[in-house]
């Protein structure tokens, strides 16, 4: 198993927080629901009930302080030890597990400042490449000034692209001449503060990239293709020379106005807090990330989001950010049926983004992001992950980049 794979002493202490923190976060949620239990909410509280919630007051403190006591000293103990020290066990596919972490609570592993957290950087052959000649020379010694961006979606790290033995962005980079380069980003994070990120660094990497850039190209899956929308805009803002060699975008899978399966956990979590008894589940729905909230409607800017309580029952209200001009934009779907099977298809999509919402059509006219027909494709009997390494999938590619 390769080095990346192997637990080190700061994985071990990322783990020992997260911990920690689940500990206490199932601690409260238990003495919520006992509470809830000695209490009901229709009869008046009696002495009885107000010494059984002290005394389990005072165990369910005990327990905090023991975990905090443990917790703490564990991490204390392992800071003194060389952080990239391998203590001997492997866990399997490390980078998958991480970025699921990432994508599930990659805002707390950020605030939390766990080591775990995900940092965004450029990947080349599943390694990190800094933004600066030499670096950029040595990860790619035929580099060329036709640059393809690869940005994976949510819960994924750029290992995605190799599913299935096939990889869009190399092979589009060997056939097409492109010099392929694949991003890593923390999903757990707002789509905008990604998108922030992503424009900032495109600038210092095409600042200093060892031959005159010609041209980029993005192919953004999933939640990736809502970051790289992001990133233009905020390229646009702040004026970034980057945005001027941009040529086309693809987006794959992309939910341009939401998805689904985020809505329906929204209102599931809102109905538990309706009910005196299961309201304390809602601490289970409210630890996902910021990222997949951001999902629900399909946020991409900070003004979406700044100021609303993410759990609150609301309406679509983003700001209609359109499409780039002077840019050619594609967008593609997949469906798990087979073809001709009507609107039901359409509306159950690849199983987790609606056709709609990836080829950009919304019921209000302000927000359709007016994708050209001949832009637009539909692969059949296709799950939202296939699109990765389907065949059809890579060749419309292909030909839109011609």
């Amino acid at each position: 198993m390769s080095k990346n794979s192997n637990i080190n002493i700061a994985d071990l202490r990322g783990l020992t927080r997260l911990l920690t923190d689940a500990s206490l976060n199932v601690t409260e949620l238990v003495e919520d629901v006992h509470h809830r239990i000695v209490n009901p909410p229709i009869f008046p509280t009696t002495p009885i009930q107000s010494f059984i919630s002290g005394v389990s007051g005072l165990a369910y403190g005990s327990v905090r302080l023991s975990t905090k006591l443990i917790g703490g000293g564990f991490d204390k103990t392992l800071a003194f030890i060389n952080p990239e020290r391998s203590i001997g066990l492997s866990l399997e596919k490390k980078e998958t597990l991480l970025a699921v972490l990432n994508g599930v609570i990659g805002d707390h592993l950020v605030e939390s400042k766990n080591p775990l957290a995900t940092k965004m950087e450029i990947r080349v052959n599943g390694a990190a490449v800094s933004c600066n000649a030499q670096s950029i020379r040595n990860a790619l010694p035929e580099v060329n000034g036709k640059i393809l961006l690869m940005v994976h979606g949510l819960c994924n790290s750029d290992a995605i692209w190799n599913g299935e033995e096939h990889n869009h962005g190399t092979l589009l980079a060997d056939e097409m001449g492109f010099t392929s380069l694949f991003l890593k980003y923390n999903s757990g994070l707002h789509i905008s503060s990604n998108g922030k990120k992503l424009s900032r660094l495109l600038e210092e990497l095409t600042s200093n990239w060892p031959v005159p850039v010609e041209e980029l190209h993005i192919i953004g899956f999933s939640m990736g293709g809502l970051v790289s929308r992001s990133a233009v805009h905020y390229a646009e803002e702040h004026k970034n020379k980057w945005r001027g060699l941009l040529k086309n975008m693809i987006f794959l899978g992309t939910p341009h106005h939401g998805a689904p399966l985020e809505r329906l956990g929204h209102f599931v979590n809102q109905m538990f807090s309706l009910v005196h008894y299961t309201k304390p589940f809602t601490r289970l729905g409210n630890i996902r990330s910021v990222g997949i909230t951001d999902l629900r409607y399909g946020n991409l800017i900070r003004e979406d989001w700044e100021g609303k309580d993410r759990f609150e029952a609301s309406r679509d209200q983003r700001e209609n950010i359109p499409l780039p001009k002077k840019v050619n934009c594609f967008a593609v779907a997949a469906v798990l049926e087979k073809a001709n099977k009507g609107v039901k298809a359409r509306f159950v999509g690849d199983g987790l983004v609606q056709v709609d919402s990836a080829h950009g059509l919304h019921k209000d006219k302000l927000k359709q992001l007016k994708f050209k027909k001949k832009n637009t494709h539909i692969v059949f009997q296709t799950n939202h992950d296939g699109l990765l390494s389907d065949s059809e999938v890579y060749d419309k590619m292909k030909s839109w980049l011609a």
